[in-house]
């Protein structure tokens, strides 16, 4: 009888659970899902994201052939809906709607509970939208250079609001602060509605909202726009410049979004088909109109470019977080 070498045994070994965890892998893919799947949507019911999340929920489940419930989990800038995601099984059960407040959050937090991009598997960036800044009634200028001159000869004088802090408007003010070279004082309050009702009031003369919750305020002319945030402008408000072309800054960019994420771990089989599902939805024109009346712009990247996406903004927003000395707890 032929005697096989202990390297050749060991690689013959090798070779048959590489290829039993193969076939394993497949059927498991091809069995996917065969019950219903959990979106834990770390936001109250009702808003923008809320809205996006349930959409995508409905539509992805007739994809799937099975229910994509969402469970609404709100607290703690999000981190506490992501953190029951991290913890979940990573059997392609549990999906997360997270945003870019799923990585800024922690970095923010004295006692983050996980990483925004290492406790997760990215499937797809479902879609984005600016911010905008926008002045009170009782504000004494028409644009966003008249702020920054205002600023100038004003440091630490001159309030913006927020709706919190680490959140994405208030790091879109200190991106501002640095990038202008200006030192705008920082307001923070729980939430865009009490926000707005003090710039309304003329007790704050300037904030920087997310683009849904300021547009009826502005068509009611309530408030006025002075800028946007992305390095385009937005069709929902055409008329508004960016930040960039206000002030010259061509790389000045804050932009909200929302994407769909794992527990790290997951099969990349599972992944890629949520992704590839996923990614059919926000091309469908019917969704392309919904997010568009939304103010939102669609994305559907793969899960290695969403991948890519969240260590930039983490690298990015990190750097603002920790020149700006921003924490909470």
């Amino acid at each position: 009888m032929r005697k096989v070498s202990t390297r050749r045994l060991q690689l013959l070994i090798t070779l048959t659970l590489t290829l039993a965890s193969g076939f394993s892998s497949v059927a498991w893919a091809q069995a996917y899902p065969n019950k219903s799947i959990r979106l834990v949507v770390p936001q109250a019911p009702g808003g923008g994201s809320d809205t996006i999340g349930r959409f995508i929920a409905q539509k992805l489940g007739e994809n799937l052939g099975q229910q994509v419930v969402v469970d609404n989990k709100p607290g703690a800038a999000g981190m506490l809906g992501a953190e029951i995601v991290k913890q979940a099984p990573p059997d392609g059960y549990t999906l997360l709607l997270s945003a870019i407040d799923t990585i800024t959050a922690p970095l923010v937090s004295q006692r983050a509970p996980f990483d925004g991009v290492k406790d997760f598997a990215p499937v797809t960036q479902l879609a984005q939208s600016p911010n905008v800044w926008v002045v009170g009634p009782a504000f004494d200028g028409g644009t966003l250079k008249d702020l920054i001159s205002k600023a100038k000869a004003n440091p630490k004088k001159i309030d913006y609001a927020s709706s919190g802090v680490g959140g994405m408007q208030h790091l879109a003010g200190e991106m501002l602060n640095k990038m202008a070279h200006v030192e705008l004082a920082h307001v923070p309050y729980k939430g865009g509605p009490p926000a707005f009702t003090d710039v309304v009031g003329g007790r704050v003369p300037v904030m920087v909202s997310g683009i849904q919750g300021a547009i009826p305020q502005i068509k009611a002319g309530k408030v006025r726009a002075l800028a946007v945030t992305g390095k385009k402008r937005t069709p929902v408000l055409p008329d508004v410049p960016t930040v960039g072309e206000a002030l010259g800054l061509p790389d000045y960019e804050a932009l909200n979004w929302q994407g769909l994420v794992f527990p790290a771990g997951t099969p990349m089989s599972i992944v890629d088909r949520v992704a590839t599902e996923v990614i059919k939805i926000l091309a469908q024109p019917e969704t392309r109109e919904k997010l568009a009346a939304l103010g939102y712009e669609p994305v559907g990247n793969t899960p290695a470019q969403f991948n890519a996406l969240m260590h930039e903004e983490q690298k990015r927003w990190g750097a603002i977080i920790k020149a700006a000395n921003i924490t909470s707890e």
